[in-house]
């Protein structure tokens, strides 16, 4: 992938817009805690971004550029994730030690160390950031056509226009302003506090694929109560998402079926793709209502997830198909889907509430996927060619279409 790639330069700065406008609406997140409790975080999820026809080697980076950009995670490929984070309100000791036991079936060994960054640790001199001046900033140029609902048709009112050189600062900030969810305060590194988090330097070892959370838990250190708690079977790992069925194309409507997953509280697709021809950034989503769905790519409260599902933002969980609409995408090179399954957290806190807790657990989860917009093998859209399967091997040639090695060679310029 080169460095100049328009496509890579504007998803980047879209992102970056995006996020920014988020925390102006948003606000500042709420304090950690009140009181001084122990907070222990585990994230837990599933993804499923492999793409069939990539370059060798390209596919677990550029997969897990797209996810972390849109808030789908880093880890690229396909498989199960875990992330645990503790923060304490006692001063990190001279040795801060702490792990989590896990039950047998979790099948990473019995324990996982929880490590406090070295730039933590008693004695550690913090770096001291220094404020630069910055430089006059340009006015960014962008435009973008954000469009709407599970449709084959494109909808009346749509696309709606995002266009920098025709909107004021303030107009712009509004325009990207999603809807209202709770900020996500996960523990993370405080004054006088000790944080400690997995995986680490110590220890980052894969999560097997037949791993289950599922259990009794032990978190315990030399700055830590004693945290005992049990993940019941419907709290684990979610199934990943897998798309059971696609037919059309960028230039048709594009239909994608996936499978129902169990745990699930609901669904959430988004798709965005480029003309470099206008330099127009084109973006769906799933959502009933005009959502581009810049805060809803990553993990949501359980009541964040129910008041957009009454809202019709996030599809319900009976939903198992969505239809893109027609020639949206059909002037740009390639479009991604992403997609996000969510599910219902398990919060637990000791001593139960309504009494002061010492410690808290939250386990939230989510199972995601990308899906590159294109006609799929075995499902042709409208007017493909039909293969001769009576040719020989070396003759059986099918009109391809945008395959997802030339998405991906088309948009980044492999």
């Amino acid at each position: 992938m080169t460095g100049n790639s328009d496509l890579f330069w504007k998803a980047v700065t879209s992102g970056i817009l995006c996020t920014f406008a988020l925390v102006l609406w948003s606000g500042v997140a709420d304090s950690a805690e009140k009181t001084s409790v122990t907070r222990y975080w585990m994230s837990v999820s599933t993804e499923k971004s492999g793409f069939p026809g990539m370059p060798s080697g390209a596919g677990g980076g550029m997969s897990g550029m797209i996810g972390g950009m849109l808030g789908m995670g880093g880890g690229g490929g396909s498989g199960k994730r875990l992330e645990l984070k503790v923060s304490s309100p006692k001063s990190a000791p001279a040795d801060p030690q702490a792990t989590h036991d896990i039950p047998p079936g979790q099948n990473m060994g019995p324990t996982l160390p929880l490590v406090t960054p070295e730039s933590m640790r008693p004695g550690r001199a913090e770096p001291v950031e220094r404020a630069e001046r910055p430089e006059k900033m340009e006015k960014p140029k962008m435009r973008m056509l954000i469009y709407w609902g599970c449709s084959e048709t494109v909808r009346p009112g749509q696309p709606y226009v995002i266009d920098t050189e025709k909107m004021n600062p303030a107009d712009f900030g509004k325009a990207f302003q999603g809807r209202q969810v709770s900020a996500q305060n996960p523990p993370s590194p405080r004054p006088g506090w000790t944080y400690a988090d997995w995986p680490n330097k110590k220890d980052s070892k894969q999560v097997p694929a037949e791993s289950s959370l599922a259990g009794n838990h032990f978190v315990r250190g030399n700055y830590l109560p004693d945290i005992r708690f049990a993940i019941d079977p419907g709290h684990d790992f979610m199934l990943p998402v897998e798309f059971t069925s696609t037919k059309g194309s960028p230039e048709d409507s594009f239909q994608f079926q996936w499978n129902a997953i169990p745990t699930v509280t609901g669904y959430f697709a988004t798709a965005m793709g480029h003309d470099e021809k206008t330099g127009t950034m084109v973006i769906w989503s799933s959502s009933d209502v005009r959502e581009a769905g810049y805060s809803l790519m990553n993990f949501l409260p359980d009541e964040d997830v129910r008041r957009l599902v009454r809202d019709k933002v996030v599809l319900a969980p009976s939903t198992t198909q969505c239809i893109i609409p027609k020639g949206i995408f059909k002037d740009a090179k390639g479009a991604m889907i992403q997609f996000i399954a969510y599910g219902d957290e398990l919060n637990i806190s000791y001593p139960p509430r309504p009494k002061d807790p010492i410690w808290t657990v939250k386990v939230r989860r989510k199972s995601t996927s990308m899906l590159p917009l294109m006609a799929m093998e075995g499902h042709r859209g409208p007017g493909r060619a039909p293969v001769d399967e009576s040719a020989p091997p070396s003759e059986k040639r099918e009109d391809e279409g945008i395959t997802p090695g030339k998405l991906l060679k088309g948009i980044f310029k492999w």
